[in-house]
C-alpha cells in the first residue's frame, strides 16, 4: 500500500506531519474550504466546519503560518526580457508598504525539470509566491500542500479556475494598435504574432476586431507568426516588406519584435514612419530611446505586480479577496513611429 504524499513521516520519533492538504482530502473538501476554517471565516456550512475540525483536532493539525520567512518570493522562468525591471520594482513597491521582504529567484524554462527548484522554494516558506507568466501543476500541488499563497502575474497559459492571477487586457491593447493604424488611413495591416498562447490569440483577436469594424477584409499573407525576439521580428519583416505589395503599417505583438521591424525596415531602405508606420506592444523603457520613439500598447506591468503581490499577502493572512482574477488595463502610448500612409 502507498503512503498518503500529503501525510508524511516527520524524522525520528514522533506521529507523522500532517498537511492542510490531507485535512482536505479526509474531508473531502478543496484546500481554501479548510483555509476558511482555519482563519474563522464564513462560507462554510456548520456539518463540513465541524467535520474540518474534528479532522484538525485528531491528527493534531497546525497552520504552520507562525514559521514564515518574512518574505515574498518572486519567481522567473528566465530574467533575460527587460520588461523583468518593471515587475521586480511593482513587488519591491507593494511588499515594501506591508514592511516584508523579497526574493528573486530563477527556475528555468518550463520545459525543464522543476522539482529540486521548487522543492527549495517550498523549503524557504515565504509568505507567498509570485510566479511571472507560468506556474506547472505539480509546483501548485506543492504549494497548496504546505499552504503557501500563490499568484501568477502576466500568465501566458490558461489557469484553473481557483488559480489567483493578475493579467492585463490583450485583446484591447490589440484592438486600440489596430485602430489606431486604421484611423490614420492605413488599409494594408499586417501583424506579426506570437506564439500560439491565449495572449498572443488575444491580441490577434483584437487586431481581427478592428479590420472587421472598418470593413476591412483580414489578409492570410499579411499575417506572420513567429518567436517573441527582435531577430524573428526582423525575419518576419524582411518577408513581409519584400513584397511588391508590401504592408504600410506592421502591428508587433511585443516591442522587441517591433524593434526587428526597424531593422529589416532601414535594411531595405524605408523610412519610419514615411514608408512603414509601426506599432509594438509592452512599451519598454527602450521604446521611447529607438529612432523614432515607438508607438506601443502600455502594458501595465508594475501596477499589475503591485496588484499581484497585495493579493497575495492578503491571501497568505486568511482574508477574503473579491476576485481571484483580475485584469488590468492596457493603454495606447503615441510616439512617431505612425503616420498617414503616403498617398
Amino acid at each position: 500500500m502507498t503512503e498518503n504524499p500529503s501525510r508524511q513521516s516527520s524524522q525520528g520519533e514522533g506521529p507523522p506531519s500532517v498537511t492542510i492538504a490531507f485535512i482536505a482530502e479526509s474531508a473531502g473538501v478543496s484546500i481554501p474550504t479548510v483555509s476558511k476554517v482555519l482563519n474563522g471565516r464564513s462560507g462554510v456550512s456548520e456539518q463540513t466546519r465541524a467535520r474540518i475540525e474534528n479532522l484538525i483536532n485528531e491528527h493534531g493539525y497546525r497552520r504552520p503560518s507562525g514559521n514564515r520567512s518574512g518574505t515574498v518570493e518572486l519567481v522567473f522562468r528566465k530574467m533575460e526580457d527587460m520588461w523583468a525591471v518593471e515587475i521586480i520594482r511593482g513587488v519591491e513597491r507593494a511588499a515594501r508598504k506591508s514592511r516584508i521582504g523579497v526574493m528573486v529567484s530563477e527556475l528555468g524554462p518550463h520545459d525543464s525539470s522543476p522539482a529540486a527548484s521548487i522543492d527549495d522554494t517550498v523549503g524557504r516558506r515565504s509568505n507567498c509566491v509570485l510566479f511571472v507568466s507560468q506556474i506547472l501543476a505539480t509546483e501548485r500541488e506543492k504549494l497548496k500542500a504546505k499552504d503557501i499563497p500563490f499568484v501568477v502575474v502576466d500568465p501566458i497559459d490558461e489557469l484553473p479556475d481557483d488559480v489567483p492571477f493578475v493579467g492585463t487586457t490583450n485583446w484591447r491593447g490589440g484592438h486600440s494598435a489596430t485602430r489606431h493604424l486604421l484611423d490614420l488611413g492605413h488599409r494594408r495591416i499586417a501583424m506579426i504574432n506570437g506564439p500560439d498562447h491565449p495572449f498572443c490569440r488575444a491580441r490577434m483577436a483584437g487586431y481581427f476586431s478592428a479590420l472587421a469594424e472598418a470593413d476591412v477584409t483580414a489578409d492570410p499573407e499579411l499575417m506572420v507568426r513567429t518567436a517573441l525576439t527582435r531577430q524573428h521580428g526582423y525575419s518576419a519583416a524582411l518577408e513581409l516588406l519584400s513584397r511588391a505589395d508590401r504592408p504600410t503599417a506592421i502591428f508587433a505583438s511585443n516591442d522587441m519584435q517591433a524593434f526587428g521591424v526597424y531593422q529589416a525596415a532601414r535594411e531595405l531602405g524605408l523610412s519610419i514612419p514615411g514608408d512603414l508606420s509601426v506599432v509594438g506592444f509592452d512599451d519598454l523603457v527602450v521604446s521611447d530611446w529607438v529612432d523614432p520613439p515607438l508607438t506601443t500598447v502600455h502594458q501595465p506591468l508594475f501596477e499589475m505586480s503591485v496588484a499581484a503581490t497585495e493579493l497575495a499577502l492578503t491571501l497568505g493572512r486568511g482574508e477574503p479577496v473579491p476576485q481571484l482574477g483580475l485584469e488590468i488595463a492596457t493603454t495606447l502610448t503615441l510616439r512617431d513611429s505612425t503616420a498617414p500612409p503616403r498617398s
